[in-house]
């Protein structure tokens, strides 16, 4: 027993030694920054998606696994010494002995600043959803210690990427669509919108920094802006002069409620009405002092060839 659990040690070791990552989730917003970044620093990735490998590889090496079975990824022939999951974190933890396995020695997930933003929702799927993240957190930090592996969590902020997010994009297509955006009160709950190349900076910076070993970091963006303002950015990127009209609450609710008909809105809850007057902000001194973490302003800017190029990524 002693001399199994040896060479299993010592396999594990070389296998750390290696530049192999495993990219989990790799076709979201996240991944389409991080794939080129990686292998621009001759990592040896391995992207594993679920639904499909887009036509632009982003020079990752693409898998096409259903995660739910641990068993396929222990056939998939994968010997990644880090992951990184870009995928909802709920999904991380029973995988964790398959990869350790493996022979993973550091794993890189990603939560949200939402288990402590919705929390208190007056929807009780957002508080689940809140409470969910923290019972993830938790799954996977055990996990990790009890078989050895280093783990790192970064919960962001509001993610975009032109094109691929399902935020500030989204606010952009009803622009686009409607000429106008409908605001509760005068939407001055604070946003620091982060964007996804600077998080993907924060996975390569954190890599191998051990001082990202065993801890979580808030990651926001590089500028406090209100929603209102963050609305009259979106506006002016996409060459429109702001139109923002003020609607009651119950209307506002109602139309957020009737647009979750829509199986591509059916996630959306009626309480972010409520939260475009509600301060959102976290502080990323923390993530700036120990991974250089230095994110950009916001800005939207919509160029339709990469917007398009984006979007056919993200399918």
């Amino acid at each position: 027993m002693v001399q199994r659990k040896m060479a299993k040690f010592v396999e594990r070791q070389v296998q750390s030694s290696n530049k192999s990552v495993l990219v989990i989730g790799a076709a979201s917003q996240i991944g389409y920054h991080l794939l080129p970044h990686l292998a621009e620093a001759g990592r040896d990735v391995a992207a594993v998606s679920r639904s499909h490998a887009p036509g632009d590889h982003r020079g990752a090496n693409w898998h096409r696994l259903d995660l739910a079975q641990t068993s396929a990824l222990l056939a998939s022939g994968l010997r990644p010494a880090t992951v990184v999951s870009l995928a909802p974190l709920r999904i991380l933890p029973p995988l964790v002995t398959a990869l350790a396995d493996l022979g993973s020695t550091r794993i890189i997930a990603f939560s949200s600043t939402s288990r402590f933003t919705k929390a208190s929702s007056a929807d009780p799927a957002e508080r689940e959803l809140a409470a969910s993240l923290v019972r993830a957190e938790e799954a996977l930090a055990s996990q990790c210690e009890h078989h050895g592996i280093h783990w790192t969590i970064f919960r962001p902020t509001l993610v975009y990427s032109p094109g691929l997010d399902r935020n500030v994009s989204e606010i952009a297509r009803f622009i686009q669509r409607a000429g106008f955006f409908p605001m509760l009160g005068k939407g001055l709950g604070k946003r620091q919108p982060v964007h996804a190349d600077d998080l993907a900076a924060a996975c390569l910076a954190a890599l191998d920094e051990s001082k990202a070993f065993d801890r979580a970091y808030d990651l926001s963006g590089g500028e406090t802006l209100s929603y209102r303002e963050m609305v009259v950015q979106i506006f002016h990127g996409l060459g429109r002069a702001p139109r923002i009209v003020q609607v009651p609450t119950r209307l506002l609710k109602a139309i957020v409620s009737t647009a979750r008909i829509v199986p591509r809105f059916r996630k959306l809850s009626p309480e972010l009405v409520t939260r475009m007057n509600v301060d959102m902000c976290f502080d990323h001194i923390e993530a700036s002092r120990d991974l250089g973490f230095s994110p950009r302003r916001f800005e939207f800017r919509l160029d339709r060839q990469s917007f398009e190029a984006r979007q056919a990524y993200a399918r």
